[in-house]
């Protein structure tokens, strides 16, 4: 992706154009251009505290900003929230607390994520959740999440995740870091007032032990990958009663954990 010559008159929000670059093919060298995706570092301050620095896409960066305060525990909704400024121009998100007396964490977590994932809480919750849905249902949602992967077909480069009930995608985010992307979700869902309980959670990228703790704050009970989980999400998601679904390509997906949400995976006659 991104080797295509572009119209920069068709530039899409979250991308660069007109990135010169010497391309190689059978045997020729030539000078092409191209749109890349955008990157910034979004410092956030809290009740004039500097609380982090986030590698980003500059896209929804309000949704992100509420979706990551609130993913480690800082609010509890929209209204913890008494003001923000926001400054693209400057990188800066400048939120002021509706409760004074917030102090900034001492330690952090640096995710596993590119885009700089960061973490200063471990709390999780288990996530009750008695949805029931159809590989087929799963797949159709994939496929959707790939249509609408809009950034992702213009340059490249970025991951795209989504909230969605049984039938249709909700909210959906592209972004550089994959943590990113489910924080500007939940950011979006505390603005709208969308409940992300007993929803699902889809993404593009490799599902991570911290993704598995922003969907247990989500609490969404089955959170879907067109990549890989690794070891530690699939304990983490059986521990926190999360359906843990990778590899989702084609006609073709594997469930890692609590397989009882979806229709037939239980099934002994279709196991063997």
């Amino acid at each position: 992706m991104g080797a295509e010559q572009v119209d920069s008159n068709s530039l899409i929000k979250g991308s660069t154009p007109d990135i010169i670059y010497s391309c190689f093919s059978s045997e020729v060298w030539r000078r092409e251009s191209t749109s890349v995706p955008r990157e910034m570092g979004l410092t956030i301050f809290v009740d004039n505290e500097e609380l982090v620095t986030i590698l980003c896409t500059p896209t929804k960066l309000i949704q992100l900003v509420l979706g990551f305060l609130y993913s480690e525990g800082i609010i509890a909704d929209k209204d913890d929230v008494a003001s923000m400024r926001l400054c693209e121009e400057e990188s800066l998100a400048d939120v002021t607390l509706s409760n004074a007396g917030y102090v900034p964490p001492a330690r952090r977590t640096l995710g596993s994520g590119c885009g700089g994932g960061i973490s200063f809480t471990h709390e999780r919750q288990n996530v009750d959740s008695r949805l029931v849905v159809t590989p087929e249902e799963v797949l159709f949602l994939m496929k959707q999440l790939n249509e609408q992967a809009e950034l992702y077909r213009f340059c490249g480069g970025v991951h795209t995740s989504a909230l969605a009930d049984s039938e249709n995608l909700m909210v959906v985010a592209e972004d550089i870091g994959r943590h990113n992307t489910l924080d500007k979700i939940m950011g979006e869902c505390l603005l709208t007032e969308l409940p992300t309980k007993d929803r699902l959670l889809l993404t593009t990228g490799r599902i991570s032990s911290e993704m598995l703790s922003k969907a247990s704050k989500m609490e969404t009970p089955i959170v879907i990958s067109r990549s890989s989980p690794t070891d530690r999400a699939i304990t983490l998601a059986q521990e926190l009663g999360i359906t843990l679904i990778g590899y989702v390509r084609g006609n073709r997906l594997s469930a890692y954990s609590h397989e009882e949400r979806l229709q037939g995976a239980q099934d002994q006659e279709n196991l063997n």
